[in-house]
């Protein structure tokens, strides 16, 4: 007989989902903390305006740094940010609700680029673009205001994945989305930490923390978008073929310039044979081998690895693991 106490054939014990919740947790914490470190995103002293668009990446990445926050040796602010477009039915007082039970600090930046953005752009074309560029121009502003010395974006590893695709099928451009630059304006510097985080994980970490979700109503119910397809074309490779797209975020961050075609980024007009063997020279008559698939298949807990003399202040220390 089986217990009333029992789960049914299919259903998680309460144990065992709380035991899942922790391990993503961690592993999140992990992956931003690596990142923040291996590209010095957040230094002592930093004001961090976390730009909060009412989605699961912006949400999670809010929520991340705040638990980053209270553990990391570097002591910094954060402020979210939320630029109201004025959109038809937009619920104004979700997140401001949101942010008070965090008692974070953050502002509202109410602008309507929604009435520009649909007077310009005609109807069934593409917004995005337009609605980014007068987004970004409010948050630099803002952010000048603020005080703040860094601006986050939610843009997570799958983001930057799909960017680095568009370039190459569309763009003609082997260019993705870098986890740390200076803005085009030159007056701030953008940081990514969700840069290493599949966009999976965060999807689960949404659905775990409940996140009040907010529909953007101007660009996502274009559905046939170029970095849609993009997008399901990544996630049907990672279905498929495990730890291929970890290899392509890992092949971002090891670059062979000798080895590409880029006349301007290495000087192909001034190679000559140096009658020394060269660690990097190319193997003219034999074919590259490549690791057989199954070491390529990447633990689905581990960000990329880099040199063992960056600093660690945010990643998880062993006892924390």
């Amino acid at each position: 007989m089986v217990s009333a106490a029992a789960p049914f054939a299919g259903q998680s014990r309460p144990m065992d989902v709380a035991f899942e919740n922790r391990k993503l947790e961690k592993r999140l914490c992990r992956l931003v903390g690596q990142a923040i470190d291996d590209y010095r995103m957040i230094e002592d002293g930093d004001r961090v305006m976390v730009c909060l668009s009412g989605g699961k990446d912006s949400y999670s990445l809010l929520d991340i740094l705040m638990r980053l926050q209270r553990r990391a040796p570097a002591r910094f602010e954060l402020i979210a940010v939320n630029l109201d477009q004025r959109q038809p039915g937009f619920p104004a007082d979700v997140l401001p609700n949101y942010l008070r039970t965090l008692g974070i600090p953050f502002h509202i930046e109410t602008q309507d680029t929604y009435s520009i953005v649909k007077k310009v752009i005609p109807e069934g074309k593409t917004m995005c673009s337009l609605c980014s560029r007068l987004r970004r121009g409010i948050l630099y502003r803002v952010a000048r205001e603020l005080g703040a010395t860094k601006i986050a974006l939610g843009h997570h590893r799958d983001d930057i994945l799909q960017t680095l695709l568009l370039n190459m099928f569309f763009g003609a451009k082997l260019k993705g989305m870098p986890p740390k630059l200076v803005s085009d304006n030159g007056e701030h510097v953008v940081i990514r930490p969700l840069a290493y985080v599949p966009e999976k994980d965060l999807i689960r970490w949404a659905q775990v923390r409940a996140f009040p979700i907010i529909p953007c109503n101007l660009c996502g119910s274009q559905q046939h978008l170029q970095r849609k397809q993009v997008g399901d074309l990544l996630r049907e490779w990672d279905k498929r073929f495990p730890g291929r797209v970890d290899n392509m975020l890992k092949a971002l961050q090891n670059v062979v310039p000798s080895h590409l075609m880029d006349r301007g980024l290495y000087d192909f007009a001034g190679v000559r044979a140096s009658g020394r063997p060269q660690a990097d020279g190319d193997l003219a008559f034999d074919e590259e081998e490549l690791p057989a698939a199954a070491a390529l298949a990447a633990d689905e807990d581990a960000a990329p690895r880099h040199g063992a003399a960056t600093r660690r202040v945010f990643a998880l220390t062993p006892e924390e693991d």
